[in-house]
């Protein structure tokens, strides 16, 4: 009866770990079929980290035991590691691992980490008022433009983004047409710009600049926000610079702000 009993936990400990390796590759292979092993790795502890589940200080499972979890050869993994260090999120110290480095505090929708990650999914609504098309580039624009990046026209889009059901503010923004396949038929309600740009075109947002103003809200403005015209917004004018060379994508963005502080990191 004991042997009977000992060889019934191992043989459903074995099918549980089966089972929880068959679970996680699953969820791995639930994403595009396009997108290499390394990245979905990537994507995957990037968002642990993002969501908390490592924190500053915490180490991550080391490369064998990240291989045999996922199912993936170690020179994968390794180079998932090596991309989350390229990106900022973790630090790899010899004879120890990789250790996960610390977010930005107060993050905000000045943030780098885009409004999405800053207010947080469930509280935030978009709500597309025009869709992406390719545009010529306003003329004054609100930054001075490169030759090449004037030439090649831009992607026009303007969203209002909503906290609990109430507008918060309009963001207008311009995205340089170039090499950026499908991007007119992607759709963005309720999704994150900055996350498309890093999944599928594997640009990340590294820092950029800004202006900001009080003004007075026009009739139009003010009826997109809810507010009385007259009433003060703030607005901000972004250049925001990416990973790849030459790369800057624009915004403007009018924030109601009589409900909501706005702070953070840029």
């Amino acid at each position: 009866m004991y042997i009977h009993f000992s060889l019934t936990i191992l043989l459903r400990g074995n099918i549980f770990s089966y089972l929880w390796k068959k679970k996680i590759k699953g969820i791995l292979n639930l994403q595009d079929q396009h997108t290499p092993q390394y990245r979905k790795l990537y994507e995957l502890l990037r968002r642990h980290i993002v969501d908390g589940l490592y924190r500053e200080g915490d180490l991550l499972p080391s490369e064998n035991e990240l291989s045999r979890i996922y199912g993936m050869a170690r020179p994968t993994v390794r180079h998932a590691l090596d991309e989350l260090v390229k990106d900022g999120f973790i630090r790899k110290q010899h004879g120890k691992g990789s250790i996960v480095h610390p977010l930005p505090k107060g993050i905000g929708i000045l943030s780098i980490a885009g409004t999405t990650s800053a207010i947080g999914q469930k509280n935030l609504e978009t709500h597309i008022l025009q869709k992406p098309e390719i545009s010529h580039w306003p003329e004054p624009f609100i930054f001075p433009l490169p030759d090449l990046i004037r030439e090649s026209g831009c992607i026009y889009m303007k969203r209002l983004r909503l906290v609990e059901g109430k507008p918060l503010f309009l963001d207008i923004t311009w995205i340089p047409n170039i090499n950026l396949p499908r991007f007119t038929a992607r759709k963005f309600e309720n999704r994150s710009l900055f996350d498309t740009l890093r999944k599928h075109y594997r640009i990340e947002v590294t820092g950029g600049e800004q202006r900001l103003r009080a003004i007075r809200a026009d009739k139009d403005l003010a009826a997109l926000l809810t507010i009385s015209t007259g009433n003060p917004v703030l607005h901000l004018e972004r250049k925001i610079d990416t990973n790849r060379t030459g790369f800057s994508f624009y915004s403007s963005l009018y924030c109601n702000t009589s409900g909501h502080a706005l702070y953070g990191i840029f």
